[in-house]
């Protein structure tokens, strides 16, 4: 009874819609992108722990009434040094993304990973993932958590493809978000860089290119994956060493882009390790 006492003086109620921290906590979920300050918006009782075993750090936490029967289970678990709010089920219900909320949500700071960190040495053994046009948070959220099953170094997110901070990208990732490597940036300048490092860049085509079961994938790699209708750029193609295609039945026009990226990443870390065993 005492913890429930101790979570429930940590409250500060707040009915106002246009509280400061409400109106950057519907920002954030709104446009899928960071507060002004570098905090970005979750919700969910599971996603919650997933980032509290992540190791980030909360700026605010926001229960509504219906959500402070969490308030046992979580707050013992978050620094006393976090802002708490109580906020009622409908300016709870304005200021997140899904349509039945279990009643909690959090402002975090995601880790912030710069390109050249995950160039460091040694490179003989980078994996990194590369996205260019996928669109469906269900799909990066996917790509983003099997690039942290098979030991990607790195999720590049390039151009016009969705943000990592969408509410369904963080859901689909099951919390690898909190600890895989994301950066955005064009895939073009990316693959400039990746050469002066001689990292090999193959892209996936459905139809063209070395069988998956033929392709080596050892060494240092970029895999370059496009969305399922369109594919990636000839722009980006064009730059590629090697193109690879998943062999599959001619029925299906194409791979769904989070399974074809899982395929080609557990391909990747089974000849890894394979060589590793071998050595």
């Amino acid at each position: 009874m005492a913890v429930r006492d101790e979570a429930e003086a940590r409250l500060r109620t707040i009915n106002s819609k246009q509280n400061a921290l409400v109106k950057d906590l519907r920002k954030a979920f709104s446009q899928a992108e960071l507060t002004s300050d570098g905090y970005m918006a979750i919700e969910g009782v599971r996603i919650i722990e997933d980032a509290i075993r992540s190791g980030l750090r909360f700026h605010a936490i926001f229960f509504s009434e219906t959500g402070r029967v969490h308030l046992k289970r979580l707050l013992p678990q978050i620094s006393s040094q976090t802002e708490t709010l109580l906020l009622p089920d409908e300016a709870f219900s304005s200021a997140v993304a899904t349509q039945t909320p279990q009643g909690i949500a959090a402002l975090v700071k995601p880790k912030n990973v710069h390109f050249e960190e995950i160039l460091r040495e040694p490179v003989e053994d980078v994996l990194i993932l590369g996205l260019a046009g996928v669109q469906d948070p269900g799909n990066v959220g996917t790509v983003i958590r099997s690039a942290e099953a098979f030991s990607a170094r790195a999720v590049l997110l390039g151009e016009k493809t969705v943000s990592p901070f969408n509410s369904k990208v963080v859901r689909a990732s099951a919390g690898s978000v909190f600890r895989q490597p994301v950066i955005r940036m064009a895939l073009k300048e990316s693959i400039a860089r990746l050469r002066e490092k001689n990292v090999r860049i193959v892209a996936a085509s459905s139809h063209e290119g070395t069988p998956l079961d033929e392709m080596s994938l050892a060494g240092p790699l970029a895999l370059l994956i496009g969305n399922e209708g369109a594919g990636l750029p000839t722009t980006i193609t064009s730059e590629a060493d090697e193109l690879v295609t998943i062999p599959h039945s001619p029925r299906v026009e194409s791979l769904n882009a989070g399974i074809a990226a899982s395929i080609l990443l557990y391909e990747a870390a089974r000849q890894r390790r394979t060589a590793g065993s071998a050595e």
